[in-house]
């Protein structure tokens, strides 16, 4: 259990909100982490990448000159790994990259991957409504008022996507937004600093609080 400080749109304290999640013991959580860490960055991979083997290489059927009496070393085809223009040795070939990983076992990466930044998450209240429409200035002014270093990678976790706070914010550099229920290791670990509104905190507790 985690007790954080709440702020206001103005960046004074309003109260405090509870962080109770269940997270992988002291000895397992790096594992666990780093688990699901892989296999989000793995399952991102296409796995497309493709090279031609000398079976595969256009030409080459003719032997490029006799086996013998040339003083040359033996050819059997211009289209030899040796060559230039030849197939490639062990090159790619598509693949698929996934990694599997059980669900509760993703939830639980996720809940020690929130718990674990506790010191750098800053709770704020719901401030979507100060926004009638898309204004990039006054989020960076609101991010400077809630202790965001100037040029720190930031993650807001917000309860539900708001047009104009979305508007506001996809042009920030550093600045990535994402809903709660959307949460996933490695932005959580990638962010300096993170903000989560009222709000994302209740709907992390309802979606990742059951396990």
């Amino acid at each position: 259990m985690v007790d954080c400080s709440v702020k206001d749109w103005k960046g004074g304290d309003k109260g405090s909100a509870t962080l109770d999640l269940k997270v992988a013991k002291d000895e397992t959580a790096n594992a666990v982490v780093h688990r699901a860490l892989v296999r989000q960055l793995a399952n991102q991979r296409q796995g497309t990448a493709s090279t031609k083997t000398r079976a595969e290489v256009r030409g080459g059927g003719r032997k490029p000159w006799r086996q013998k009496g040339t003083g040359r070393a033996r050819a059997g085809s211009n289209r030899s790994p040796l060559w230039r223009g030849g197939g490639v040795i062990f090159g790619p070939k598509p693949r698929d990259y996934s990694v599997k990983m059980n669900r509760k076992e993703r939830r639980l990466a996720l809940r020690t991957a929130l718990v674990s930044r506790a010191a750098d998450l800053v709770v704020v209240e719901d401030f979507a409504s100060n926004f009638d429409r898309p204004k990039t200035k006054d989020l960076i002014e609101a991010l400077g008022r809630w202790g965001v270093e100037p040029g720190a990678k930031v993650l807001i976790i917000v309860g539900e996507r708001d047009e104009n706070v979305y508007l506001s914010a996809r042009n920030v550099e550093k600045l990535r937004l994402i809903s709660a229920d959307n949460l996933n290791v490695y932005d959580m670990l990638h962010a300096d600093q993170i903000i989560a509104t009222e709000a994302a905190i209740a709907k992390i507790h309802e979606v990742y609080g059951n396990d």
